[in-house]
């Protein structure tokens, strides 16, 4: 195995006017080849062009939110019924045998 950090490309940088008239062309040399473009106006970055990937096991999908925890999480208790009144009474919480 090699012990030398994996070194990555730098990003291309690229005024937004450039990117603007070759817009599509780009996205798909990001989509094929990978890499990644700053896309700059007056000089600053605003934005950057990466190509979408989806990982394995969905953290970057954002339609996998629902049931990524299913067998991680143990609910216990009632938690849709609204709290008991005597819990808003007790600022510091001081007595232990609400719930």
């Amino acid at each position: 195995m090699d012990a030398t950090p994996h070194k990555s490309t730098p990003a291309k940088t690229m005024k937004a006017s450039e990117f603007r008239a070759n817009c599509l062309k780009l996205m798909d040399e990001i989509a094929e080849a990978g890499g990644e473009i700053v896309i700059t106006k007056r000089g600053k970055p605003i934005s950057k062009l990466v190509p979408y990937k989806t990982a394995p096991n969905n953290k970057t999908n954002p339609d996998a939110v629902f049931g990524s925890h299913k067998g991680r999480i143990e609910i216990l208790g009632d938690i849709v019924s609204p709290m008991p009144a005597e819990w808003f009474e007790d600022p510091d919480h001081s007595r232990n045998e609400l719930f």
